[in-house]
């Protein structure tokens, strides 16, 4: 099982809307971040279950994991050494905003 990391990019997105979360009601940031601790694992164990939302060579492909109960996904890359997550991204948002951040992988 390879360990997973977050872009800098995707630990601001991560922080920004559980903050946004907690100003909502009190301890739905906590859900939020037990859901993508769920869907983390989840990726860990079964990273190819999740749909691929682009190939970029004959070896890295991106693929995307819905939260259930939050509009967001993870959008993550496998590399040899670990899985990536490249965006948290809001199901509402310009799709493939994130693109640019494959130039680091």
């Amino acid at each position: 099982m390879k360990p997973i990391s977050l872009s800098p990019e995707a630990v601001l997105e991560l922080a920004e809307a559980a903050a946004w979360y907690e100003t909502r009601q009190y301890g739905l940031a906590t859900r939020f971040l037990q859901e993508i601790d769920h869907t983390q694992r989840t990726i860990q164990l079964r990273p190819l279950s999740f749909p691929k939302l682009a190939t970029i060579s004959i070896d890295l492909e991106i693929r995307r994991a819905l939260l259930p109960r939050f509009p967001y996904a993870l959008v993550f890359i496998e590399l040899h050494a670990e899985t990536r997550i490249l965006a948290v991204a809001h199901l509402k948002r310009d799709p493939g905003y994130w693109l640019n951040r494959l130039q680091d992988t």
